[in-house]
Formats: structure tokens, sequence, C-alpha cells
């Protein structure tokens, strides 16, 4: 006889938890009962929801779980910044990397979509490691409920543990589509997580047919990782524009926003890299080409990592570029490096687990040390 497969509710977005208990012959109000102790209480058993009868809780712990991905490890950095090694149901090789940076009032979540990523961008870290596999709904909102657990008891009247939270983790979102989707419903959700619309971002590198899908499904904030003024530099730095080209993307962006039930602007992601991309000639293309485009710009100071070729522009030359942007009337920040002593700022995340295991343990010893 074999085992049962449970059912992971985990995962389950708002009208798929409701078809599921009407499928068990349950009412609707019941998914909403189930829902509120998995993402705002952060129950992990069916014993815990005092406010469901015995009857069903043994009905449910029958043919149903919670689970969510395993933590390898979790490291703090210097400034605050906390990371999360993830295992997922692959196993040992298929793990992905959370982080949580703090600043001030906000907490932001950078999330994980898939174990790697095909686009291979050639500053980025994670594409290095190739691609092995999408993410379940389950392990990508699991990400945002490990998080929240990690700081204590849940608590839907305290304080919020995240604040934000940007698809800006390992993987493309847009080619993962339909689990990210659902992850995102449950983020926004009132009986979730609650997360204002402008306060989760997906970023993608440009994958614009899902784009055009993704503003019939959501509202979601949007950021594309741009990197580059023209197409033959941003050919060679993220090689999806081969396929999708500047101009194909900036207009996917202007049909996102006209679509939007409010005003909002695409945020720009330009991550710099010295002799590549910041240069006072590639600034002022760079403000010529987004002049039609409701947008903010973000720089982000290349944060290195072994063999990767490329170099952090100075200080000098980054503000440089951002004077040209500003006095060209965009809104332009520059993003403060955090966590880079755990490998947790951005382009950082990879996947040699076990040597970043093994330097999470050296930091608790030497953490212990110090106390």
């Amino acid at each position: 006889m074999t085992d049962i497969k449970k059912v992971n509710l985990l995962g389950l977005p708002p009208e798929k938890l409701i078809e599921f208990f009407e499928s068990i012959g349950e009412k609707k109000f019941r998914a909403t009962q189930v829902m509120k102790w998995i993402h705002q209480k952060g129950a992990e058993s069916f014993e815990e929801m005092t406010d469901v009868s015995k009857a069903l809780r043994a009905k449910l712990e029958g043919i149903c779980e919670i689970r969510g991905p395993e933590v390898v490890s979790q490291e703090i950095s210097t400034d605050g910044t906390r990371k999360w090694i993830i295992r997922t149901e692959g196993g040992n090789n298929d793990c992905v990397e959370t982080v949580l940076i703090p600043d001030g009032n906000r907490a932001t979540l950078c999330v994980s979509s898939q174990v790697g990523c095909s686009l291979d961008c050639s500053f980025c870290s994670t594409g290095k490691q190739g691609f092995n596999r999408n993410l379940t709904p389950a392990e990508i909102i699991g990400q945002v409920w490990i998080a929240i657990k990690s700081f204590g008891p849940m608590d839907p009247n305290g304080p919020r543990r995240v604040t934000n939270v940007v698809m800006m983790g390992m993987g493309e979102p847009l080619m993962n589509f339909e689990p990210v989707v659902d992850a995102m419903v449950l983020m926004m959700h009132d009986h979730a997580y609650g997360m204002s619309k402008r306060r989760v971002t997906l970023s993608t590198s440009g994958v614009v047919p899902k784009i055009y899908e993704l503003v019939k499904r959501t509202d979601v904030s949007l950021a594309i990782s741009l990197h580059a003024p023209n197409d033959a530099l941003r050919n060679e730095l993220v090689p999806i524009n081969k396929k999708y080209p500047i101009a194909e993307l900036l207009e996917a962006c202007q049909h996102y926003l006209a679509n939007l039930p409010d005003k909002r602007h695409i945020t720009i992601e330009y991550t710099m890299m010295s002799g590549v991309n910041d240069n006072e000639e590639q600034a002022h293309e760079l403000a010529i080409l987004l002049k039609d485009l409701e947008c903010k710009i973000n720089l982000i100071p290349f944060n290195p990592f072994p063999n990767s070729g490329y170099e952090k522009p100075s200080n000098n030359r980054t503000r440089r570029f951002q004077k040209i942007l500003a006095d060209a009337g965009y809104t332009v920040t520059v993003r403060t490096t955090r966590g880079d002593d755990i490998d947790a700022a951005c382009g950082q995340l990879v996947g040699d687990f076990q040597d970043k295991t093994r330097r999470s343990q050296k930091y608790i010893e030497l953490r212990e040390v110090k106390s």
C-alpha cells in the first residue's frame, strides 16, 4: 500500500483553497479560517486551529499538510541583513537563498522563484550555477512564512516583520509564471499577508510576452533589470535581450502601466560595472532612452563575486552618473550594498551551498565567542 500524497495547503491561493474545501464537502468559509491560521498566525499543524471543529481537523490531518521549505542555515550580517539557505523538495542540490534587508521601519524580503536561473546574465552569480527547476507556490510563499516566523510567534495585530517583498532573488519570476502569481496573490490578500500592491514588486530581465500576461492577472509593482542603455551592450550583459530587444521591452512596460487601475511608475534596475556601463555618455544615452517612460532609476554598484570579470565603479563615477540622470529630471537612487559579508548582496546569490553552510557555522561560532 502506497502512502497518500497529502495536499500542502501552504501554497494554495484563496480561490484554489476554496475549491479544495468545497471538493471535500466543506463550506468555503473554512478556507478563510485555515488561511488566517497558516499565514497570519503561522500554524504548522491543524491541532493549533482552535476555532475549527475537531472532526474537520482530523479530516484535514488525514489528507493535508502545512509544510514549508527546510531551513538549512540562517546568517545575520553585521548590518542586520538576514539570509536563509532553504532546501526545497528536490533535495540537497535544490537549495535557494532568501534575504531580508531591514531599513528603518521597512524590511524588504528578496524572494527566489527558481533554483538557479536559465538567463545567465553575465554579472549575476546565480546564473553561473545553471538552471535546476521552478519553485512551487508553497516554496515561494514559504520564504515569506519562514522570514516572518524567524522573529518569533506570528501576530496579525503586531508590527509587520516584512513590509515589502521583491521577486528579485534567484531565478527569473516570469519564467515560473503561475506559481509566482499564486504566491503574490497570497502576499497581497487580506486574509494572508495583506501587503499593498505597491509593496510587492516583481523584477524581470525582460520576458516581454509574460509582461502582457501579468497585467491581466495582477497589479503588483514592476521592476526591469535593464543594465544597459542600448541593445549592443545589453545583448552582452542580458542575453534575453537578443530575443526581446529594449524597444519591445519598453513598449511592454508602457502597456503594463497603461492597464493598471492607478498611476504608477516602473523601477529601472541598473547594475553599474566599472568601465562597462558607467561612463557619462552612457548616462546621457540612458536619459534619452527612458524619456517617455514613467520610471525611477535604481543604480546598483556591482557586488563582486569570484571570477566575475567585473569590478565595482568608484563612488565618484557613480555619483556623476546619478547627477546626469537627476539633472535630466529622473528620480535616481543608489542602492546601498547590504549583507555583502554574508554574500547576500544583489547579484551574489549562488548555489555553492555547502561552502555557505560552513561559513554560516563559523559566523555562529564567532558570534557565540564574542557574546
